[in-house]
């Protein structure tokens, strides 16, 4: 069946509109390709991988019907694939806040602005700005983009779950300073390489990153000057929690050890000079790392104390030691645990569920792959058919999912806007506790009209997914197709969504008189808004 060209028109008759529905139905179920004889899946199967997943599509649905649940666990834990559809692959890398090194951006951005500098006042000046402010809006729509196709597109949905996680727990704004031009390269280079691995190398990577030191201010924090921003949400928001037991004279102490820790001058002159002594010889305590830098000259050496213990002034050395203190303080394992838990299993997880995760957490030094599959393994994850309401990125990437089940889209900004339109924008949490990933923050009224238009955008087929907007293309003023409402009910939806549906939500299927009506209905519906 093709339903854009099958559009009913608007019948009149509650007995036409069933009779419709049912035929619309039943001509898709007579389309649907010939399916591979295995097994289909049960409710628990459906309901688990629901929660494993951003949201079921064909690909991950057979991958699971031809492993099992725990193989395909296995194979997503171990993290041996990690790519996208070749359309898809290419179009992130045509992004130039992908493409270009961030050591590359951030010096054309220095560049740009010492010249606006230089410029003399007026109307050229005042374009000048613009015109740098439109480069860094890109960047970072580019960095969103990037992240939500992997997001929809990616060979691994549970690691996908997980490298937004992250994102979202060592949350950074990109309209902050640089951190903009930098927020690609840290879902990309920082977040995802980390995210199944374990917790303190992930825990250090973003502490060496560009995004981070910047939105926090460990850029600033030197010997004299301390700044215990990055300090304190690192222990609070990052790794213990609040009321954790750590007290502000930690806070202090951690501050101390991470004088230092900055990012790279732009000049390489500049920076060796940094790293010599008084006579001109080099300091061991030096070290670069891509954009990271920890500075001896800025670093206070004297010995610190964190949670009773002495750590001895000797540079960068201090930071690895204390990062170790800090993530195997059962505080740590316990509050990661919890936030895991939070956000795959319920509001509120069962306390023996997140002292199991924090025990695997503790006897494997903190490996998140092995956390996760004590979670996963539970029966706690399903336990009295307990539901988990969608945060705004989870609606979004399961519809596009259910809707266009792999099909390349060739233009991602549509993703950026919906999300911005449900007040999620990917690095746009302005304060650093990240998104809140209860149901409730996500279900007023407010939330589920802005779902609502999100999914006759999605359904109706009216959206420029699959379009390129140029300048070539607008000066061409070529005529556009009609947009087609994409036929939804497929062989995936007669799998993974209609045996679950409520009554209430097949009354309203069966109301619908057009295509992208039905589809609209389906996608705003209380069952898919639920996983």
């Amino acid at each position: 069946m093709n339903p854009a060209s099958t559009q009913p028109k608007r019948l009149r008759s509650p007995r036409l509109i069933l009779l419709t529905a049912g035929l619309l139905l039943a001509c898709a179920a007579s389309a649907q390709p010939a399916v591979t004889p295995t097994p289909a899946p049960g409710s628990t199967d459906v309901r688990w991988l629901q929660r494993a997943t951003f949201g079921i599509d064909s690909a991950s649905l057979a991958s699971y019907r031809q492993l099992g649940r725990q193989r395909w666990l296995d194979a997503q834990l171990a993290d041996h694939d990690d790519t996208l559809p070749p359309a898809i692959s290419a179009l992130i890398a045509s992004y130039p806040a992908v493409s270009t090194p961030p050591e590359e951006l951030l010096d054309k951005e220095a560049e740009a602005r010492r010249q606006l500098k230089a410029m003399p006042d007026g109307d050229a000046k005042v374009a000048a700005k613009k015109d740098l402010q439109k480069q860094s809006r890109e960047l970072a729509q580019q960095a969103q983009q990037a992240e939500l196709l992997h997001a929809i597109y990616g060979s691994n949905p549970l690691k996908e779950q997980i490298v937004w996680f992250w994102l979202n727990h060592f949350s950074v704004y990109a309209a902050k300073g640089r951190v903009r031009l930098v927020a690609a390269d840290y879902e990309e280079h920082v977040i995802r390489p980390h995210a199944l691995g374990k917790f303190r190398d992930l825990l250090l990577a973003t502490l060496k990153s560009p995004a981070m030191l910047e939105f926090l201010d460990n850029a600033k924090n030197v010997k004299g000057k301390t700044n215990e921003n990055y300090a304190r949400e690192l222990m609070e928001l990052h790794t213990l929690g609040v009321g954790s037991g750590y007290t502000q004279q930690d806070v202090q102490q951690l501050a101390l050890i991470l004088t230092g820790a900055g990012i790279a001058p732009k000049t390489p002159r500049r920076f060796e000079r940094a790293g010599r002594g008084r006579f001109g010889h080099q300091q061991a305590a030096v070290m670069r790392e891509g954009l990271f830098v920890f500075n001896p000259q800025k670093h206070d050496f004297s010995d610190k104390v964190l949670f009773g213990q002495r750590i001895r002034g000797r540079g960068y050395e201090e930071i690895e030691q204390a990062l170790q203190l800090i993530t195997r303080q059962p505080a740590c394992a316990q509050f990661v645990s919890r936030q895991l838990a939070e956000y795959f299993v319920a509001d509120q997880p069962p306390p023996t569920l997140v002292d199991a995760m924090a025990k695997t957490f503790k006897q494997t030094d903190g490996d998140i792959a092995a956390v996760l599959r004590t979670m996963f393994d539970s029966p706690e994850l399903l336990a009295d058919n307990a539901k988990k309401f969608k945060d705004p990125t989870q609606f979004l990437v399961s519809a596009m999912k259910l809707t266009y089940d792999g099909q390349p889209i060739s233009n991602a900004q549509p993703l950026v806007n919906w999300l911005n339109q449900m007040g999620e924008p990917v690095f746009g949490r302005i304060t650093p506790d990240g998104w809140p990933v209860d149901g409730a923050s996500w279900s007023g009224s407010g939330q589920m009209a802005s779902r609502f238009e999100v999914a006759r955008a999605i359904g109706s087929g009216r959206n420029k997914l699959f379009m390129v907007d140029s300048p070539e293309n607008a000066a061409a003023d070529t005529p556009r197709q009609r947009p087609i409402a994409p036929a939804m009910d497929t062989a995936l939806y007669h799998a993974v969504i209609e045996p679950y549906l409520s009554e209430s939500a097949k009354v309203a299927l069966g109301k619908a008189a057009t295509v992208a009506e039905w589809n609209t209905y389906l996608l705003s519906s209380p069952d898919f808004n639920y996983r």
